[in-house]
């Protein structure tokens, strides 16, 4: 094998052996953020649900704007 076809065959070699890295680093990269959104959702769903303001009467349904 002469050298510009040693070359080009270390070239494709190393061109595959990238392409298998990125795709890994892909897949890692993707469970990472699964398990982030999933710490998220428990994050939301552990929030206490707000309190409903009082629709009538005159105690928390009108607010004084008057500094």
């Amino acid at each position: 094998m002469d050298a510009l076809s040693s070359s080009i065959v270390n070239t494709a070699v190393a061109y595959a052996s990238q392409q298998t890295a990125d795709a890994v680093n892909v897949t890692v990269l993707k469970k990472a953020l699964n398990a982030e959104a999933a710490g998220a959702i428990s994050l939301l769903a552990a929030l206490p649900k707000p309190i409903q303001a009082p629709a009538s009467g005159s105690v928390g349904s009108l607010i004084d704007t008057y500094a």
